[in-house]
């Protein structure tokens, strides 16, 4: 009777063994497969944020380049206003002429019409 129960033992031993083997193996399989989903998770993140930041720089470069355009503008139009209106003056002078000053340069008027359409 000894050696049937000794048999039974070692086969169940076995079995159990074998059934941990399994159990072991699968959740080697299931960590593996749960870190490729992982990396590859994580990959895909990094490929995100990489484009991200490739079209902020993009656009951080575009709007740069339009403060510059704007400011040449904005510099051309002051010389434009200052070429263009120039600055003048009513003098209190004997004749009544009217003194302008365009970009340095005095002119005096001392008769005005009416511009011609």
């Amino acid at each position: 009777m000894s050696v049937r129960i000794k048999a039974v033992v070692d086969r169940f031993v076995k079995e159990l063994k074998e059934a941990l083997d399994a159990d072991i193996q699968d959740r080697i399989m299931k960590e593996r497969e749960m870190q490729s989903y992982i990396e590859e998770r994580e990959r895909e993140v990094a490929e995100r944020e990489a484009a991200w930041k490739a079209e902020l720089s993009r656009r951080e470069a575009e709007i740069a380049r339009q403060e510059a355009r704007l400011k040449i503008e904005r510099e051309n139009l002051e010389k434009e206003k200052s070429v263009l209106m120039g600055t003048a003056s009513s003098q209190d002078n004997q004749d009544g002429a009217l003194e302008i000053t365009v970009s340095g340069e005095k002119y005096r008027c001392l008769r005005f019409s009416k511009a011609k359409k």
